[in-house]
């Protein structure tokens, strides 16, 4: 892809700039994305009446398990699949340029970090690393890479050795990310409860089936204690997603410019909501510039007045979701 296309899309400044790129991206998907089109068509639905954000159609996201949702006839660079769990068809993202992903969370991440090179990345992902093709996987790797770290790294069942670097980064007072998924974090610090001060805990993804299920509020507040950190990060992202949302803490997740987060009427697909009220969660991702940006998901949430967003849990019925299973009180 471009630079020239690419780069005004991840140096968005205003409310502005974001709805005019999001509208030019809707009129180009509207008639090179065949899947996209053809649920417009099928909605009666002419792209050229769009002009306001809030009348664009979000694709639901179960088509990205059931088609190849990707604009024009390219070849996919990279596939990627849900997480998923034994029995689900899993979503797959067709990615005709990883670098258009690789530049949005790199970006997105030092947006709210700061430099990649400051930290040393320690990825505990253990149901993730099963999946050859996760999303999730992918970006650990290029932020462990990117890192430079001698310690930086995976950590699947050598949790000895994981105990061991953090107590080393932590004597040596290295700003450090530990990722991990929430049932993986959760066994670590009841086998190793430790105090951490120069230790970043980001959850990513819930038990996967492996444990009993937890509020966030439950979750957070037993890792707050076990790592004696003050609040736990959480990182939202999916699989038919380019961009993430990062929260610092109590559960309040913030976008990097390139992307925004509706909320939805559960009663009516096409009607939006004002903040601090709950619904379904709809996401404008400019970073799926070959895929989809407008992806109606099945998770339940709202916006609240400052900007961030909440994840309150799933529709009934829904498959559970490798990013964001958690539920919050």
């Amino acid at each position: 892809m471009d630079d020239k296309i690419i780069d005004p899309i991840f140096s968005i400044k205003s409310e502005k700039d974001f709805e005019f790129f999001a509208l030019q991206l809707f009129y180009t998907q509207a008639s090179n994305n065949p899947v996209y089109k053809d649920f417009l068509t099928h909605l009666k639905i002419n792209p050229l009446t769009i002009t306001r954000l809030k009348e664009v159609p979000f694709l639901p996201i179960d088509f990205f398990k059931t088609h190849q949702v990707i604009c024009g006839s390219q070849t996919p660079e990279k596939t990627f699949f849900s997480s998923g769990t034994t029995g689900l068809i899993r979503s797959n993202h067709y990615i005709s340029d990883l670098s258009v992903y690789e530049k949005s969370f790199v970006k997105g991440f030092e947006q709210f970090f700061g430099p990649i090179n400051d930290y040393c990345f320690l990825a505990l992902l253990p149901s993730y690393l099963e999946n050859e093709s996760s999303s999730l996987v992918y970006m650990a790797d290029h932020l462990i890479q990117l890192s430079g770290h001698a310690d930086s790294g995976f950590y699947l069942k050598n949790t000895d050795e994981l105990v061991t670097k953090i107590r080393h980064l932590e004597d040596k007072g290295q700003k450090t990310i530990l990722l991990g998924v929430s049932y993986a974090l959760l066994d670590l610090v009841e086998k190793y409860p430790q105090k951490l001060k120069h230790t970043i805990v980001m959850e990513t993804g819930g038990m996967k089936g492996r444990r009993k299920e937890l509020t966030r509020d439950e979750l957070h507040k037993i890792l707050t204690s076990g790592f004696g950190v003050e609040t736990i990060h959480s990182e939202y992202g999916m699989t038919e997603l380019l961009s993430q949302a990062y929260s610092k803490g109590n559960g309040k997740f913030y976008c990097p410019p390139w992307m925004k987060v509706f909320i939805r009427d559960t009663y009516d697909p096409f009607s939006f909501l004002d903040a601090g009220k709950s619904g379904g969660i709809n996401i404008i991702d400019l970073a799926n510039i070959n895929s989809c940006s407008f992806i109606e998901t099945k998770d339940l949430g709202k916006i609240n007045s400052e900007g961030s967003f909440e994840v309150s849990g799933r529709f009934d019925n829904s498959d559970i979701r490798g990013c964001n299973l958690l539920i919050a009180q």
